[in-house]
Parts: C-alpha cells; structure tokens; sequence
C-alpha cells in the first residue's frame, strides 16, 4: 500500500498553483569539467543560474518548505559523502584507519635536522657493556654470573678495542659488550688506567659490524660549544642529551684511587648512571671526551656532569693497547691526608711511608715513625718539586703527571726546623691485577 506523506500532499497543493513545480522540463547549464582530484572530504556543486523571481507564497507555506528542503539536501549531502568515501576505499585509494585524518609531512629546523643525523651516525659507535660477578649460590653452592653493573662505551678501531670507564668494569668476572645491532659479544680485559678511570676492552666481532668513533681534540674547546651525550642510561637503549660545555679545566677525584684527573670538561648535558663510559661529542660528532661522573647527592643528573677529554685518553689508550699497561712515574711514597697535615699548622705533603726499594726509599726521604718510647716522629713535609710549591696532595700529583719515567726531579722537604733538597729518579707504576 502506497504510503502519502505531508510531503506529496504540499506538492500536489502547490503543482497546479505555482510555476515552480510546472510538468515542463527546466533545463540548466552543464557544470564544466575538473581536473582536481575528488578528496572524500571535500565535495564541489556547481552553482546554477536563478530563474526569474518566484511568485510569493505564504509565510507558513513557505515556512514548511525550507524545512522540509533542508532535511531532504542535508540527507542527500551525506549520502554522496558516504558514497564517494566508499567508493575510495573500495578503490583502495584511503587507508580506513585514516580515512578522517589529516596528516602534514615532518618539518625540522636545520639545527634538528643536524642533531638527529649525528645520533644516527654515531649510534652504531656506541656500545653497551654488562659486568658479570661470580657468586656462590648458598644453598645450592653453584656458582652463578650475576649481573652487579653496567656502563656504556664506544668502538676505538676496527680491531675490536672497546673504550669505557674503569669503574664500569671494575671487579667484573666477566664482562659482555652489546653492540647497537643487539648483537653481544665476550670481552676481555686489556688494560686499564684506575688514576685516570680508563680501560680498555677487546671483542671477536666481524669487521663489518665495528664502526670506530672518529676521534676529535679537546685542547680548544669554548665555554659555551653545544655538545652530545650518547649512552644507556638506566639499562635504556641509546639514549641522546645534549648541552653545552659549562666548564673547562676541572678536577676531579678518580673513583678509584682517588688521584685528580685534571682538565675536565664540565658540562650540563644530562649523564645519568649507565651513562659512564660513553662518549662526549662536538657539533661535528667528534669524540671530545668520556662522560665519567655527575654530582648529585640524589645520584641522578643535576646539570653537572663531568668528561674525561680526549687528549688525555687518546694517550693512554695508545699505552694500554700496545703495552695493556700505563707507564706513568712515581715518587714511591704515602702521604697523610691533607686535612692532618692542616691541623699540624704546615703546608705541604707529610710523607707517612717510604720503602726503602722505591724512588724516595733509595733518595733517603724519611718516613713518619715513632720513637722507642712510642711519640710520633714526622717525616718529611714536601713543600715543593722543581721549583714548584706542593701545598696537598693533588699538587704533587699535577706535578708527577708532567713528568716521565726515568726523570731526575728535585724534592725540597721540611725535616724538622731543616729545609733540605733532594734528588730523586721516578719509577715506572708497579703492574697492577
């Protein structure tokens, strides 16, 4: 049964009334073709000419016709709509997870675009390093690898040399070194420099997968320069920060021994632990130092973080790689800590032991002893080294490292109320295991 709508009955009210609904066929302009691709979000009507101005209806006729025309075009929008975004798809023209969205191509600023090609570039130079402990299960007494820490570190040469910090590897069994591939390989020891917390490691790896970091200087580097941290911070996958250099020319206290290494770039990039042993990089991607510390009570990075510079590595990786040693000179003494000598009311470094089989032993230096009835006797205070005041130990230590093997330096003491000069021959470092 045919069903009648308010629609038809207005229709059939208003066909014999009024031009606009006339039997006869109203022709209109033909809309010229595109040549713009049809967007299913974008849709185009041509608009025709108007006819001559329509006899005027009434207002509530009029009222409901609008209403009704509105609904009907509104209906009729959205069918072509959804017909021209099916037919797209159906075409395989829109990907339906985006069919509604409108995506930009990624802009970046030229100093982006530098950043991220120097991460991609150097990446594949940085490597991550696991140190493996031997422990003793108690029940089972097997004795397991457990893993007690972890670092980062970078490719030297092609030969597989592996550069990190001492104290990432420090008291390791074993030790693992992945490369940015995922790949993992064993490493072994080849030497390692506890005053300047330096070592060296080696793998097995295919030449192909090796990509030595190209090494830079650190001789003129400016407060100021934009630098690049690359390393594993907590256990992550290589990880970038960036900074500036905040400051040149620091010192700072070896985790090990507690000699001073001097010259240290101070920088805010943040190095957080996992960080040690990776490398420090100019805007060009050259290695300028090895990131070795940060200071923070809390032990996470607080925008003062600390390098090694590469003029000073670059040494003692060339002597660790072609002798797994340092050769660096010794006076063959132990000192008191600088706060005692303070409170003795001198200046200068008191001397609590000198075997008589090492350099200042064999010059005639006088250890610190006490007496048959058991008082304390000072030994000599060093007050200078050619020519150069000694007011604590790091002094004496910048002074040796200006020094080599086999050198003749002049030792000016303090024994008793005496002033008193002395020649002593500095000996290589013992070999440490």
């Amino acid at each position: 049964m045919a069903s009648s709508s308010p629609f038809s009955h207005l229709l059939s009210s208003l066909s014999s009334k009024s031009p606009l609904f006339s039997s006869r066929p109203r022709s209109y302009p033909s809309p010229k073709p595109s040549l713009a691709p049809i967007s299913p979000l974008s849709f185009h009507f041509p608009s025709p000419k108007l006819s001559p101005p329509l006899p005027l209806l009434p207002q509530n006729t009029l009222h409901s016709l609008n209403s009704l025309l509105s609904s009907a075009s509104g209906s009729l929008f959205l069918a072509l709509a959804s017909l021209s975004l099916s037919f797209s798809l159906f075409l395989g023209q829109v990907d339906p997870a985006s069919a509604f969205v409108v995506t930009t191509p990624r802009r970046l600023q030229t100093d982006e675009l530098a950043t991220v090609k120097l991460f991609q570039e150097n990446t594949p130079s940085v490597v991550y390093i696991t140190n493996l402990a031997a422990r003793q299960d108690l029940f089972t007494l097997d004795v397991l690898e457990v893993p007690q820490g972890s670092g980062s570190g970078f490719v030297w040469d092609n030969k597989g040399h592996i550069v990190t910090n001492y104290h990432v590897i420090r008291g390791a069994s074993d030790l693992r070194v992945t490369l940015a591939d995922q790949s993992t390989y064993e490493a072994r020891v080849v030497g390692f420099d506890q005053d300047k917390d330096v070592a060296v490691l080696r793998i097995d790896a295919p030449k192909d997968k090796l990509r030595p970091i190209p090494v830079g200087i650190s001789a003129d580097l400016l407060v100021g320069q934009k630098v690049f941290a690359i390393g594993n911070p907590f256990g992550l996958d290589h990880t970038l920060t960036t900074g500036v250099i905040s400051g040149l020319r620091r010192e700072i206290s070896s985790a090990a021994t507690g000699r001073p290494i001097q010259d240290v770039i101070q920088t805010d990039a943040a190095i957080n632990p996992g960080n040690s042993g990776g490398p420090l990089l100019d805007s060009s991607g050259n290695l300028i130092g090895i990131n070795t510390a940060i200071y923070s009570p809390s032990g996470a990075s607080s925008g003062v973080g600390f390098s090694i510079p590469v003029d000073t590595v670059g040494g003692i990786v060339d002597q660790l790689v072609r002798f797994g040693k340092v050769t660096r000179p010794i006076l063959g003494i132990k000192f008191a800590p600088d706060q005692s000598v303070e409170q003795l009311g001198v200046s200068g470094v008191l001397v609590l032991d000198a075997p008589p089989n090492g350099p200042a032993g064999k010059a005639g230096l006088l250890p610190t002893k006490r007496d048959s009835y058991g008082r304390l006797i000072l030994g000599d205070i060093i007050t200078a080294v050619n020519g150069k005041k000694v007011t604590n130990g790091s002094d004496l230590y910048r002074i040796l490292d200006q020094c080599k093997v086999g050198d003749t330096v002049t030792v000016e003491v303090l024994r008793g109320d005496q002033k008193e000069k002395i020649n002593v021959v500095l000996e290589p470092k013992p070999d440490e295991s």
